[in-house]
């Protein structure tokens, strides 16, 4: 996984974005807004926002970004108030992550109905909402092939060790409301048809978010600290 950072100004603020060109022969399962779902993709973008985002089309804002940075054909593209710039990279025999982890708001995944959306703060001046999301957003790379329950199974095998990582690391949270992830695998050879955490690829997807989750949360945490 070849990440490229780079860089934009946007509403008086410079923010980075972090670009992965797989090129052809990736298949991809994501929750991202932008090429989410399974299916074929050349690139991954993980772009990072002002913290009061207040733009209401992210699925065209996301589309700009790429035409941007010339991405064309199919492409995830994910959004994030997390630093960019301090995206955290782990691999595992042959398994790569890439993570940006923002902790503003952690949350647990189920929460008493009619529980208020703390991600959801007004704006200064008129009082409207804001989304300002902390967002953990997690990008895989598995060089072997994966059918479509492998691919599912190796989602959910993620955000398992995410949670483990985030529990280890001190923060009382299965994760935040905005997270996103995609998981992209190879499409040469006979596909791997399971990727829980005892197979052979499904341990090493857990080991290496494990490991950069972990990591991103604990540096999130020392930012805290030295804020005071």
């Amino acid at each position: 996984m070849n990440l490229e950072t780079v860089w934009r100004e946007e509403d008086g603020r410079r923010l980075a974005s972090t670009v992965w060109r797989a090129g052809p022969g990736h298949r991809m399962i994501s929750s991202a807004m932008l090429g989410g779902g399974i299916g074929p993709a050349r690139w991954v973008l993980n772009a990072q926002v002002p913290g009061a985002y207040a733009r209401t089309d992210p699925v065209a804002h996301l589309a700009e970004l790429a035409a941007a940075r010339g991405l064309e054909g199919p492409g995830v593209g994910m959004l994030t108030a997390a630093s960019v710039a301090r995206t955290v990279r782990r691999d595992d025999e042959g398994v790569r992550v890439s993570a940006t982890v923002g902790l503003r708001v952690p949350t647990w995944a189920a929460s008493p109905a009619g529980t208020p959306d703390p991600e959801l703060a007004p704006l200064d001046g008129d009082g409207t909402s804001a989304w300002t999301p902390g967002t953990i957003n997690i990008v895989v790379a598995v060089p072997v092939p994966m059918n479509d329950a492998a691919l599912v199974n190796a989602v959910v095998t993620a955000t398992e060790a995410k949670t483990q990582a985030l529990l280890e690391a001190g923060f009382p949270c299965t994760g935040t409301a905005s997270d996103a992830i995609c998981v992209a695998a190879g499409t040469s050879g006979t596909p791997e048809v399971f990727a829980g955490p005892r197979s052979t690829w499904g341990s090493r997807i857990a080991r290496a978010v494990h490991a950069a989750v972990r990591a991103g949360a604990l540096d999130y945490a020392a930012r805290l600290d030295a804020r005071g």
